[in-house]
């Protein structure tokens, strides 16, 4: 049902409600203004009907019940006293309910007092001993005769009218602040400090006239507001309320929401777009570093959650623009992706504005091209910079919280990647910025970088491709079972992990298998189970020895040692100690859909693979039987050496299918399961 409003205009407030409410298909709105001027600043309204002309209660009377309007609301100007009464009369002969709008100028100050003139200002004062701040202007001085003038200091125009006025108030020379305004919160606290005032007399003169940038000041001077005005209506609502109470019948719509990306974060770096959104904007959200240089005088949120943004904007419905600030460039690591999402779901109309990243701000300012970096983040994620560098002769990396200057430099060095030469960018365009060069070792550990800083790192040595099948000899191998190249190639093949896989080892031996897995899932987590401390020994020296940063070592016996590690999406078996269907338990349990690949060297371990994959029930049942024979010299002629023939097995169940796995505490009966001790299919046992 459509409602019938008549809107008393006159203020900000009521030029406000008479957008929302007139965009709203439920509501039929009729504005009323008194003058020809408050029309025009109607104009432009779509579906707004205006009525220009004043009218006194009886004309009211009629106007209301002529047009059966529903609702009456009063936005007119608090001073506009008269008007007020005779439309809460008028209304209530009509019989219809009549909704005040009270002005957030006119919000109660606390701890202060109200006066109705200047007479009545130096009446309160004169009966108070302590020093005054006057800053009502030099017209009026005269007013304050009676007072002590040894005790007012008077801050006026610099004119000379000015002067000559504060001279026949007889307020001395030294007592006379001639200053042109307008004057922050920190100046007029300054100015009150440096009197010691104990009263701060003032007009109610809203924010135009800087009335709260002195209430702020007086409060933290401790200097008591002695204001000049009306004292504030209490009947009616403020803005915010209001719509709130008329929303419950009128849907107002969503506020629009700008993702700004404001590059470095200095005002000089902000494209044009992104200026006129900041200036269009009735709030501004963002982290207090990225937003506050930008609030000055409009609503400030420092959030940058999505859900708290939400919260805010659903809190408020007075919000109608609001500009969400992001350092750097929207679609580079940034929240917009996430906060997008959100403001989706919840109905606001967005847009997303890109700004200057701080990598094409850091590449410009260093000299260099970033079109073949590799860029990484580590603001809040667990990313490896290690293999990144180790493969990219240049890279781009953002720091933050754990992943400091420091600790990204110590990380490259313990990987053998300290010669790398590391540039490091702090405070990007604004006036403290710092560019900061050396070798990754020399910056290890230092603790004197910003927390969000920008590496640009160059290693003249990298380009080491990856391939699967490394030879044997290249990795640290000592007395552990090995997974050899060939086998290995082909095992990773039916692997197969995405970029982003996440990848048990179970039984990893000397971690060959695992360090491939980690080369090739480089966006991903590699964990290597293996329960002989030796072999974990040779796992980790492996690990730093090709750089994957993404390998993880688990000391520890599988089923046991697996259940604390996160879900898999591939599971390499190359040991189970007998224990092959709980680890398979181990694995459905976490994910059903998870690949699984195992070597089987030993018939008893083989006959058990395919007793598991009956038992669960495995829509993929694939077996590859690999024999592989190697080149050796005999004196003078070479021979062909046959190595021991290995089962690949490959099970896997679609992500849908919901295959309940079998039950840990169920046997395989028949089988003398487990791989051989220093088989080739497996490496040590789990």
């Amino acid at each position: 049902m459509c409602k019938r409003l008549c809107l008393f205009a006159g203020t900000t407030e009521g030029r406000e409600l008479a957008v929302l409410l007139a965009a709203s298909p439920s509501a039929d709105v009729t504005a009323c203004v008194a003058t020809e001027y408050g029309e025009v600043l109607l104009e432009g309204i779509e579906g707004l009907t205006v009525r220009a002309g004043r009218m006194d209660e009886p004309e009211m009377e009629a106007f209301f019940s002529e047009n059966r309007f529903d609702s009456v609301i009063d936005a007119t100007h608090p001073y506009a006293a008269l008007v007020s009464e005779n439309i809460r009369v008028a209304a209530a002969k009509a019989g219809i309910p009549v909704l005040r709008i009270l002005r957030e100028d006119d919000r109660e100050i606390p701890h202060a007092v109200y006066v109705s003139s200047v007479a009545e200002a130096r009446d309160y004062l004169a009966g108070r001993e302590g020093n005054i701040f006057l800053t009502t202007g030099a017209k009026e001085l005269s007013s304050y005769s009676g007072l002590d003038m040894n005790r007012v200091w008077a801050r006026v125009l610099p004119t000379a009218s000015s002067l000559e006025s504060c001279a026949a108030a007889g307020i001395p020379a030294a007592h006379i602040i001639a200053a042109q305004g307008p004057f922050s919160e920190e100046i007029n606290r300054a100015q009150m400090n440096a009197i010691g005032a104990k009263y701060m007399v003032t007009k109610a003169s809203g924010k135009s006239g800087g009335f709260e940038e002195k209430i702020r000041a007086a409060k933290s001077a401790g200097a008591f507001p002695v204001i000049i005005g009306r004292p504030p209506e209490t009947e009616g609502l403020f803005l915010a309320d209001a719509l709130r109470e008329l929303g419950k019948e009128i849907p107002l719509g969503k506020a629009k929401v700008t993702v700004v990306g404001i590059g470095p974060g200095s005002e000089d770096e902000l494209t044009g777009a992104a200026k006129r959104a900041i200036a269009d904007a009735d709030a501004i959200f963002g982290a207090r570093s990225a937003a506050e240089p930008f609030t000055k005088s409009k609503a400030a949120f420092y959030e940058f959650m999505p859900e708290k943004i939400l919260a805010a904007l659903d809190g408020d419905p007075t919000i109608r623009r609001a500009a969400v600030l992001m350092r750097g460039d929207t679609g580079f690591y940034s929240g917009a992706k996430k906060l997008a999402a959100a403001l989706g779901q919840g109905g606001y109309e967005i847009e997303i504005l890109p700004g200057v990243s701080s990598v094409s701000a850091f590449a410009a300012k260093l000299g260099k091209s970033w079109d073949d970096a590799a860029l990484v983040s580590l603001h809040g994620r667990d990313g490896e910079i290690a293999l990144t560098v180790s493969e990219n002769r240049r890279t781009f990396a953002l720091t933050g919280g754990k992943n400091t200057v420091g600790t990204i430099c110590e990380r490259l060095s313990a990987f053998g990647l300290g010669s790398a030469r590391v540039w490091v960018g702090e405070r990007l365009s604004y006036p403290d910025e710092r560019v900061t060069e050396g070798l990754a070792s020399e910056l290890a550990g230092r603790e004197d970088f910003d927390a969000l800083s920008l590496c640009c790192i160059e290693n003249e040595g990298a380009a080491r491709p990856f391939r699967f099948g490394i030879p044997d000899e290249e990795f640290i191998r000592g007395d552990v079972p090995m997974t050899k190249s060939e086998v290995r190639a082909v095992t990773l093949s039916k692997l197969a992990p995405p970029h982003d896989a996440v990848i048990w080892d179970v039984g990893a031996g000397t971690g060959s298998v695992s360090v491939e897995c980690a080369l090739a899932a480089r966006g991903g987590r590699v964990y290597a189970v293996e329960k002989e401390a030796d072999a974990a020994e040779l796992i980790r020296q492996n690990r730093l020895r090709f750089q994957t940063e993404n390998l993880t070592v688990v000391e520890g016996i599988a089923p046991d040692a697996l259940r604390e590690l996160p879900a898999p999406t591939h599971v390499f078996i190359g040991g189970s100690s007998g224990s092959l269907a709980d680890i398979i338990a181990a694995v459905l349990e976490k994910n059903p859909a998870a690949r699984i690949v195992i070597n089987a060297v030993t018939l008893d371990t083989q006959a058990e693979a395919v007793l598991c994959a009956k038992r669960f029930g495995f829509e993929t049942f694939d077996a590859v039987s690999l024999s592989a024979a190697r080149s050796r010299k005999v004196g003078r002629l070479r021979m062909m050496t046959a190595q021991n023939p290995v089962m690949i097995y490959t099970f896997e169940n679609s992500a849908a299918s919901g295959t309940a796995p079998g039950t840990a505490n169920e046997t395989v009966t028949g089988i003398a399961s487990g791989a051989a001790p220093g088989a080739e299919g497996g490496a040590s046992h789990a």
